[in-house]
């Protein structure tokens, strides 16, 4: 497959490096790998960087392989499953800062495609996320609603 918006042919993803079962050096519990992750989404942590915590700091390489359940579903389960999903939520604070940076360049047209493909984008993810019910069927992407949501 190729990329969408590029003229050229790409990996399709990537796998992990390591098994999913739980290596036999890994000493934490499931208990503790949960309270950890829940302090962190607590603190305000994002989903993404809960998980390179875990990881960097606690020598937990995936949530996953210690408690059976991935770190969304964990945090879902105790309730703090955030709003905005964490990747349409990094991209509405690009197209803020995309934004702010046309405001003070008007003729900059790259930047202003770039706009548009990344505003594209939001579109597309929002819709696959009203489908999965992980945002409201009444959101809708606006540019004066990213500021308002990003601030």
């Amino acid at each position: 497959m190729s990329r969408i918006h590029s003229g050229r042919k790409g990996r399709a993803g990537s796998h992990r490096p390591y098994p999913v079962a739980k290596p036999e050096w890994v000493t934490a519990s499931p208990e503790e790998v949960v309270t950890q992750a829940v302090q962190l989404a607590k603190a305000g942590r994002p989903q993404a960087q809960i998980g390179q915590i875990l990881r960097d700091g606690y020598g937990i390489p995936s949530a996953r392989a210690v408690t059976g359940k991935s770190l969304g579903a964990l945090l879902a389960g105790q309730g703090l499953r955030p709003e905005i999903p964490d990747d349409l939520q990094a991209l509405l604070k690009r197209v803020v800062h995309l934004q702010g940076h046309l405001k003070t360049h008007p003729n900059d047209l790259a930047n202003r495609r770039g706009l548009t493909l990344m505003e594209s984008r939001i579109r597309r993810l929002a819709r696959y996320y009203r489908q999965r019910e992980r945002i409201p069927e009444s959101w809708r992407y606006s540019a004066a609603g990213a500021a308002l949501q990003v601030e």
